[in-house]
């Protein structure tokens, strides 16, 4: 992980402004999820990307009544379905 070399102080409710320069790189816009996430020490903040809730893969993620599958997943259940 490399040092971006910005410093800012966490306010009195707990939060912090992340730079307009990071958020333009990044393609971050106000309203937009962003995951904590905590490695050891270190604390990592993500943009959020939804995950299946059976194998946890980001890719072709679709919602379903408020939760998140991917296609893989959808065609395993429906051949538990058929058979």
């Amino acid at each position: 992980m490399k040092p971006a070399g910005v410093v800012r102080k966490v306010d009195q409710l707990g939060r912090i402004v992340l730079p307009k320069s990071l958020r333009k790189r990044y393609q971050m816009n106000e309203g937009d999820p962003v995951e904590i996430l905590v490695q050891g020490d270190h604390i990592i903040l993500e943009r959020y990307r939804p995950r299946c809730v059976f194998c946890s893969s980001m890719e072709d993620v679709r919602e379903f009544k408020e939760r998140y599958l991917c296609t893989s997943c959808i065609h395993d259940m429906l051949q538990l379905r058929r058979s």
